[in-house]
């Protein structure tokens, strides 16, 4: 007979920029590869990965990805020379290259990394042209934010009588 137990769907998120949806409105999205060496897809997997201050960089008709922080582990960095913060080729198709640039031109508008996470056994990030926010926006995002816990927790307590 078959096995009837089922493995429940993992999250393929590795980590996310949650700073970015604060910081900026974001507009389009695109999925891009990531070109890694060895101990860093290691350091993934163990979760040791930052991106609150990546970006992504054009220059040459090429996209990099600049600012995330990958740390070793302890037992790779004994025989690697490893650079937390080195800068990684995004893997993107021309056309889409050809947007990104377009948007990166225009004014005001950047294109930050909001996560990586696995597809099979290959590390893809989430890219996406961004607009940054000014002041009264982010206030106006964090009432909005606010009144919805507020609701919620009404429902929840109504629902509780």
């Amino acid at each position: 007979m078959a096995n009837s137990k089922r493995k429940k769907p993992s999250d393929n998120t590795i980590a996310q920029n949650k700073r970015a949806r604060y910081e900026y409105q974001l507009l389009d999205s695109f999925e891009a590869g990531v070109s890694l060496t060895g101990w860093e897809v290691k350091a993934l997997r163990a979760g040791k990965v930052q991106l609150t201050d990546s970006y992504v960089l054009m220059k040459d008709g090429q996209a990099f990805l600049l600012g995330a922080n990958i740390n070793p582990l302890s037992t790779a960095s004994t025989h690697f020379v490893t650079d937390p913060t080195r800068t990684r080729k995004l893997l993107l198709h021309k056309k889409e290259l050809a947007q990104i640039n377009a948007g990166v031109t225009q004014k005001g508008q950047t294109c930050v990394c909001t996560a990586l996470y696995w597809k099979g056994h290959l590390v893809k990030a989430r890219i996406e042209l961004a607009q940054g926010k000014k002041l009264h926006d982010k206030r106006e995002t964090e009432k909005n934010r606010d009144w919805e816990r507020q609701k919620a927790k009404i429902v929840r307590d109504n629902t509780k009588q």
